[in-house]
């Protein structure tokens, strides 16, 4: 019942909250939350290694995107030409040969846009190229 507060005959109830319980129920949470928050186990993520493949396939494309986003494109182990990026998918096509299932490998340089390396990797895909990779540098340990 509230509190009753007046003088005389007259009653008025006096309009307050009373803050204790909710002081209590404050505390407990808190206790609570103190007690389990040691128990929380962090979330690993599991993150992709690069590994070595068995055997080196035997043609490989490479496509170099220098640092001044200029592409080269390398057959195997030969000198990189320079390549128009209008004119990427038809060369990669041409080196390709007719085995669709050749590697494109794209290696770009760590100071290019990555916008620019996904513009290459699009136009491959969009050229009809199944097997496109990123090439990456192996941390030395």
């Amino acid at each position: 019942m509230p509190a009753m507060a007046g003088r005389g005959t007259r009653r008025r109830s006096m309009n307050e909250i009373n803050m204790v319980p909710f002081i209590d129920v404050m505390l407990v949470l808190l206790v609570i939350f103190m007690v389990t928050a040691p128990l929380i186990t962090t979330g690993v993520v599991d993150l992709p290694t690069v590994g070595k493949s068995a055997q080196r396939p035997a043609k490989v494309i490479e496509i170099v995107v220098g640092s001044d986003e200029r592409l080269r494109m390398r057959v195997d182990a030969s000198e990189p030409a320079p390549v128009a990026p209008d004119q990427l998918a038809a060369r990669v096509r041409d080196g390709q040969g007719r085995d669709a299932e050749v590697p494109v490998i794209i290696s770009a340089d760590k100071g290019v846009r990555y916008d620019s390396v996904v513009k290459v990797m699009d136009t491959l895909q969009r050229a009809g190229v199944r097997r496109l990779g990123l090439s990456v540098k192996q941390a030395s340990r």
